[in-house]
């Protein structure tokens, strides 16, 4: 169910995995006795905003937190829940992946808020199980669900990143400069922007492991923890793949600084070769009286073998020097 007024999906959780999709009217009707709710929103929608601010009973701080335009990965607990914000890699289409999307989720004893900007297909993953009878229990389960999709979703994203990271040092030597310095932004711009939020998230589901919580079970903290893990290997795949487009950029800036040098040196073997001649043909090319050969009919043919002479000694005289 998809409407146009806020509601993406609202469940009322059978405790087993599974749970009954319902509309805004049970989500108003709704008690804490007849289980647990789950209510995901549109924060674009100015019905889903007013419902939040109105009619959640959440604080005002919780409420903004749940709305806010531009977050952060975090975590903080209320008496009464616990509000845990993530994020999970763009696989919109036309989307960058590094572009990664917020979820904002409130959980209690039997109630989940969960708002998004965007579409999260880990969110699209969590429904699936829910009409298969393989969803979340309760929001322990819940929150490590999500953050375990979160994360299966991310692992392509940067293997990616480290296979486009392998094909550029294999065909360096054969590629243009330019492409490669265009992939390398593109390669590390990915990888920043992916870290810059894969860093405080990594802390999010490390301090989720010392919450005490009625509803965050040691199996939940159990998962947490490796979901944590899982995603300390992350950020350490994205350091050493900002660190391997820093190393394969020196090597490419070495190799153009070699091929100009190697270009350079070569006009100067030519310069050096053609000054001397120069010289000779500008002495007898000056204007004035007593310029040798100037009654001689080989004159122009012996100048010209003077010339190649000169160039033959040139070049075994660098070659001998070991210039060349």
């Amino acid at each position: 169910m998809i409407d146009d007024d806020g509601l993406i999906a609202a469940y009322l959780l059978d405790g087993n995995g599974g749970g009954e999709e319902i509309d805004w009217q049970a989500v108003h009707d709704w008690k804490p006795d007849v289980g647990t709710l789950w209510v995901h929103l549109d924060r674009n929608a100015p019905s889903a905003v007013a419902w939040i601010n109105e009619a959640s009973g959440l604080d005002t701080l919780t409420a903004e937190a749940l709305l806010a335009e531009e977050t952060r990965p975090r975590v903080f607990s209320e008496p009464r829940g616990m509000m845990v914000i993530l994020r999970g890699v763009n696989l919109n289409p036309g989307a960058n992946p590094e572009d990664m999307v917020g979820l904002r989720i409130w959980l209690e004893d039997h109630r989940i808020i969960s708002v998004r900007y965007r579409r999260l297909m880990a969110v699209r993953d969590l429904r699936d199980r829910v009409d298969q009878g393989h969803g979340p229990r309760g929001p322990g389960d819940f929150l490590a669900t999500i953050a375990d999709r979160l994360g299966e979703r991310m692992g392509p994203v940067i293997h990616d990143l480290g296979e486009r990271l392998d094909a550029l040092d294999l065909g360096l030597s054969e590629m243009e400069a330019n492409v490669v310095r265009s992939e390398l932004r593109g390669i590390r711009h990915a990888a920043i922007a992916l870290r810059r939020y894969l860093s405080p998230q990594r802390d999010v589901l490390s301090r989720l492991q010392m919450e005490q919580s009625s509803w965050l079970s040691p199996a939940n903290k159990l998962e947490l923890r490796e979901i944590a893990d899982r995603t300390i290997r992350f950020v350490e795949e994205l350091d050493e793949i900002r660190e391997r487009a820093l190393v394969l950029q020196d090597e490419l800036i070495t190799r153009l600084s070699e091929a100009m040098q190697k270009t350079m040196y070569i006009l100067t073997v030519v310069a050096a070769v053609i000054l001397p001649l120069s010289f000779v043909t500008g002495l007898l090319g000056v204007n004035v009286g007593g310029i040798p050969g100037d009654k001689t009919d080989n004159a122009f043919f012996i100048l010209c073998g003077l010339l190649v002479v000169i160039s033959v000694f040139e070049v075994w005289l660098f070659r001998k020097m070991k210039w060349i």
